[in-house]
């Protein structure tokens, strides 16, 4: 990229031919100009990674509380997850945060699958299984 704009190539052109976005290549050119080749090398491998949102500690709080029904009588999801948490940790925790977490402490759902609604009673499947007439 930085080779095509020093041959006086527009930011559009560069990225007809990269596949970049103008205003990424745009991004790297002005890095390089303030920090020469060091602002453009790969910075992936620095990247320390990020904390768990939620301590383990509030974790094994929240799998304790899952023994027991959910606050509104229902089962655990989600939405609950995140109404307890948010509630534990004093700040707004997202439903998907809170799937997430559920998901992380190893929680399946219980629910049996839906019917068809035509699907057939049991004395129609027992006599389905009634064998073979050989």
């Amino acid at each position: 990229m930085l080779w095509l704009l020093g041959q006086g190539q527009t930011a559009q052109q560069v990225a007809a031919v990269t596949g970049y976005s103008a205003y990424w290549i745009g991004q790297i050119a002005r890095r390089y100009n303030q920090q020469g080749s060091a602002g453009v090398s790969n910075r992936w491998h620095q990247a320390a990674g990020q904390a768990p949102t939620v301590a383990d500690a509030v974790l094994e709080e929240l799998r304790q509380a899952m023994q027991q029904p959910a606050p509104d009588g229902e089962v655990w999801t989600g939405r609950t997850v995140a109404e307890w948490l948010s509630r534990r940790l004093g700040r707004p925790i997202s439903y998907h945060l809170g799937w997430r977490t559920l998901r992380r402490l190893g929680w399946r759902r219980t629910a049996p699958r839906p019917r068809h609604i035509q699907a057939a009673d049991a004395a129609a499947h027992d006599a389905f299984k009634g064998g073979s007439a050989n």
